[in-house]
């Protein structure tokens, strides 16, 4: 009788650790998108500068998001600008268009033109930018990107530098 009263308690406490709730399986902490592309530069300094992007979006809200970027742009003569940013980025989605908004700070590389002594400064400057651009979902995995960026470098060369930077490129959502 002592071992039926044993195994009726114990079983009668094993229900409670049992529940019929199942746990969520389609959640997520954020959506990444990882890309680069060609950009262009119309810089104060200089002719245009040509070259490469790369950048992420990791969006963890409905409409919010973070971006970082990446660019190296250079002339023919050897001047580049290259610039680390990171920022915040808002966005909607209409069908296929994904337009959105950022504004991001960062860092700057400038390098300069040799000098008469035969060497070439290369200096890093703090930055802001703000920007816009969209994203079309081509695939389910697959955007293509258009983004426009204008930059503002603090204390270059006794003034500023803003450079207007374009940039045409791919990403891989991961999903």
């Amino acid at each position: 009788m002592l071992t039926k009263v044993a195994l009726f308690l114990g079983l009668l406490g094993a229900t409670s650790m049992l529940s019929a709730q199942a746990t969520p399986t389609a959640t997520r902490t954020g959506a990444l998108k990882i890309g680069g592309g060609f950009s262009t530069a119309d810089s104060d300094y200089g002719n245009r500068f040509n070259g490469g992007a790369a950048y992420f979006d990791f969006d963890f809200l409905p409409h919010i998001g973070v971006t970082g970027e990446f660019h190296f742009v250079k002339d023919q003569n050897d001047l580049y600008e290259k610039t680390y940013e990171i920022g915040g980025r808002y966005f909607r989605e209409y069908r296929r268009f994904v337009p959105y908004g950022k504004v991001l700070y960062g860092r700057g590389v400038f390098n300069f033109p040799v000098n008469p002594d035969g060497f070439r400064a290369n200096l890093a400057y703090n930055l802001v930018a703000i920007g816009v651009g969209t994203d079309y979902k081509l695939k389910p995995y697959l955007y293509l990107r258009a983004d426009w960026e204008y930059q503002q470098w603090f204390d270059f060369a006794g003034s500023s530098l803003t450079p207007n930077i374009i940039t045409v490129g791919a990403a891989y959502h991961f999903r």
